[in-house]
């Protein structure tokens, strides 16, 4: 990587990716929903563990159940259990459970007001879990995941009102800025912005995290994820994967990558192409467990030995630096993931 950034923070990373394929975690919310969770339950009702809310949330006046951001506040001991087991699974990263922990997103619920405490608590979560499974040998890290918003900037929410918007720039770099600050101030060790739909979100979010980086002084490896929707290869607001690139590496990500909407065998044209684009940076990929499957414990097709399989075949092509799972994966699929790719080497770059 040309000129890359000094790292204040995760400064070990970059050095791991060298010498080995690094392990992602898989997903939070294929997790959560093997709890069960109740509305009360959502609230923290019944439980008394350390960092109870006790009877904060219990006459909130709207459901909350499937705000799976909340429960770092209401029950830090399913998402600490979640995180655990990744860990335990071999993950040597593990995402934040602030996927939608923005205000903009947050605004669904009426609880934008609490995203700032809810990124700091995530932060401290899953800090706390690296620092559990941590050894001098295998550090674990924490990264500071930031998903993609409700509302986008660049596509119409209105089909006969083409020019509509329900966002704009300024209003996400400060959702986003806010969400950075948070999560930096809880100990992450580097940044995800993960799930890229829209391209001008993306930017918004890149420009939010150069200002905090600017201000505070510190810099964290960055890790950029973008998702094909369908077999067009584009993003959904219009980009290839390889013009996706050319708009982001700007921002000197640590990896690209690509993650979500599809499985391995789907995605593998898309990261062939992104591995070739960017040849300077180091390349994850996250895919689905398969296709969606309403008849399967996760929800989705794939079996631990069908997605490892797949993820195998990326690293003995040479195409990864990072692999881990996305929606209907599991510690299953991540332990079978690390032993599929352990053997193998990293993606050199070609430049």
């Amino acid at each position: 990587m040309p000129n890359p950034p000094t790292y204040t923070r995760g400064q070990a990373l970059p050095g791991i990716l060298q010498q080995r394929i690094a392990i992602l975690d898989g997903a939070m919310g294929t997790m959560i929903q093997r709890f069960k969770l109740s509305e009360a339950q959502y609230r923290g009702e019944g439980y008394s563990g350390p960092g109870s809310v006790g009877a904060r949330f219990a006459d909130f006046p709207k459901d909350v159940k499937g705000n799976n951001e909340l429960l770092s506040l209401t029950r830090p001991d399913v998402i600490r259990d979640i995180h655990e087991g990744y860990l335990a699974a071999g993950a040597d990263m593990v995402e934040t459970n602030t996927f939608g922990a923005t205000t903009i997103a947050q605004a669904d619920y009426d609880m934008a007001d609490l995203a700032i405490e809810m990124n700091r608590a995530s932060a401290q979560i899953a800090r706390a879990a690296c620092d559990k499974f941590s050894t001098p040998d295998k550090p674990r890290f924490a990264l500071g995941a930031l998903g993609p918003t409700p509302k986008t900037a660049s596509i119409s929410p209105d089909v006969n009102d083409p020019g509509a918007r329900n966002v704009n720039f300024e209003e996400l770099r400060q959702a986003y800025f806010e969400q950075v600050r948070a999560l930096v101030e809880g100990g992450v060790d580097a940044l995800l912005l993960e799930t890229i739909f829209d391209t001008l979100n993306a930017k918004a979010a890149l420009f939010a995290i150069d200002e905090y980086f600017e201000a505070s002084g510190e810099r964290l490896p960055l890790i950029i994820s973008g998702t094909v929707t369908d077999a067009s290869g584009r993003i959904l607001s219009g980009q290839t994967v390889t013009a996706f690139w050319h708009s982001v590496r700007h921002a000197q990500p640590l990896a690209v990558g690509l993650n979500c909407a599809l499985g391995a065998a789907l995605m593998r044209p898309y990261i062939q192409e992104l591995a070739k684009a960017a040849g300077d940076t180091f390349i994850s990929c996250y895919p689905n467990a398969g296709l969606p499957n309403p008849m399967s414990d996760t929800g989705f097709d794939e079996t631990p030995e069908v997605t490892s399989r797949l993820l195998h075949e990326f690293a003995a092509e040479g195409l990864v630096n990072i692999v881990g799972g996305c929606c209907g994966t599991t510690p299953e699929h991540i332990a079978a993931i690390g032993q599929a790719v352990g053997p193998l080497r990293p993606r050199l770059f070609h430049a």
